[in-house]
């Protein structure tokens, strides 16, 4: 019998520090007057009370380590409890959401999707605004501490290749661990920091410089405008570019270049792929966007960087209806979404590193095919990939396609049509945001669907942000058993 005593300790106190959050909401809309600070004031004690009592109740549970099976509980219980408790301002406040509503606006907040179901957003009160952009702040440094210290060690997709660089959570909590989380949070904030003042030096207000900061470094997407960052267009995309960029990089390579190691990002190959593979992805976009809509080349880079960062680091902020960049355009968006940043950031989707070692497994194997007695080895970064490893990256990429398809399928069923189907799929699979369509394409979003398709995204989302595995090894008969 698994005690879940533990697991609910370390969630109880998740919850209590979320309601403790909603602090600064509720400055924010005293400050401007709107007359909706009570609602953070009750969402605040909800969730802070039941956060508190659950984690005294389960106190006396509490041990130095946790076991394989309750870490693969506590990644999916944090990540299921703190949407519940985060859509109760949305229920409470302005929007008067229903549940459904305001939960796929937690989960997507949460799980820095970007997907939104609100209309109006130029008018919501400054305080909800701010919560929807803790709340993705919140998830961006949240998920980095789960790939980082989780799934390493739970073998998820291929992580346990970065389990030297992370933590041991299984037994004794080293003093290094401690020290690495510290600086990856001072890092988050001093990058937050930096990009606020950045969009206020390119004309941005304090507020929405302050927001959009927060889910530009956690790769969030969230915007203040139903125009999203086309209220924007100019200066302000060139720093998005940066910031987004930035938080699509390995956190843990910060922390090496603050440690006195200069050449820590050059040196990482999945680094070097992910800048070299936008760069051919600016210029190509660049010059297809050029021949379809001929315009001044400075603003056709400028929306095509802008784009193209935002979609393939999973932030999901749109400056132009893209859907009018003719066929071509609209299909490198789709895949370009699946392919993600890097590991170890605020950023989504498949990742660059299961890239490089899936292609580096075929490599090997044609080499086999070409020189049967031949001994091939396939590498990632110098390092020989064991088959462990490998066949983590094989289950990952076929459990991606086979969930992608049963969630654009179930979609399907709901009414959707195929374009939105398969595209809400991969968006909210992938926690890109934006799909493609008029429906739940840059310049919609998702308020129009049914409750159903709701729920199923919802679920999407909860399951991509978790790398897929770490969900569904909970569903199967033996982890219960172990």
């Amino acid at each position: 019998m698994i005690d879940l005593r533990p697991v609910g300790y370390v969630v109880g106190l998740l919850v209590a520090v979320l309601g403790l959050f909603m602090i600064l909401p509720m400055l924010v809309d005293l400050a401007e007057g709107r007359g909706h600070t009570l609602v953070f004031v009750e969402a605040g004690l909800i969730t802070t009370v039941s956060g508190g009592l659950i984690a005294l109740a389960c106190a006396n549970g509490v041990r130095e380590g946790l076991s394989i099976q309750q870490t693969f509980l506590l990644t999916s219980g944090v990540w299921l409890a703190l949407p519940l408790f985060g859509a109760l301002p949305f229920v409470l406040g302005a929007t008067g959401s229903s549940f459904t509503d305001a939960f796929f606006e937690a989960m997507s907040g949460l799980t820095t999707t970007g997907a939104t179901v609100l209309t109006g957003l130029d008018d919501l009160p400054k305080g909800l605004l701010m919560w929807r952009g803790i709340m993705q702040w919140l998830g961006g440094i949240g998920i980095i501490v789960v790939a980082m210290v989780f799934l390493p060690e739970l073998k998820v997709g291929g992580m346990q290749i970065f389990k030297s660089e992370g933590f041991d959570t299984m037994g004794k909590i080293l003093p290094r661990a401690g020290q690495i989380a510290t600086q990856i949070a001072v890092i988050y904030v001093w990058l937050t920091l930096a990009c606020v003042m950045s969009y206020l030096a390119v004309g941005m207000n304090t507020f929405d410089a302050t927001v959009h900061a927060l889910t530009t470094v956690s790769t969030g997407g969230f915007s203040n405008y139903d125009a999203s960052f086309a209220t924007f267009a100019g200066p302000a995309e060139y720093v998005a570019v940066l910031f987004m960029l930035s938080a699509a990089l390995p956190f843990v390579r910060y922390v090496q270049l603050v440690n006195g190691q200069p050449f820590a990002l050059h040196q990482d190959s999945q680094v070097r792929t992910f800048v070299a593979t936008l760069l051919v992805l600016f210029v190509v976009t660049a010059l297809a966007l050029h021949q379809v809509f001929p315009r001044d080349w400075e603003v056709a880079l400028r929306e095509a960087m802008f784009n193209i960062t935002s979609i393939i680091s999973g932030t999901g902020y749109a400056s132009a209806d893209y859907m009018q960049w003719g066929p071509f355009l609209i299909t490198l968006f789709f895949f370009i979404g699946l392919i993600g940043g890097c590991a170890g950031s605020t950023s989504c989707s498949i990742k660059i590193f299961r890239y490089q070692l899936l292609f580096a497994s075929i490599r090997a194997q044609l080499r086999r095919i070409r020189s049967p007695h031949g001994i091939f080895t396939p590498r990632y970064d110098g390092r020989p990939v064991g088959a462990d490893v490998l066949s983590s990256v094989m289950s990952f990429f076929m459990f991606f396609v086979v969930t992608l398809g049963l969630v654009a399928v179930a979609l399907s069923l709901t009414g959707l049509d195929f374009v939105t189907s398969v595209s809400g799929a991969a968006a909210a699979l992938a926690n890109i945001g934006p799909g493609l369509g008029e429906i739940i394409g840059p310049t919609g979003n998702y308020s129009s669907l049914d409750a159903a398709a709701k729920w199923i995204l919802s679920i999407a989302m909860f399951i991509g942000r978790l790398e897929l595995m770490a969900v569904f090894v909970i569903l199967t008969v033996k982890f219960w058993r172990a």
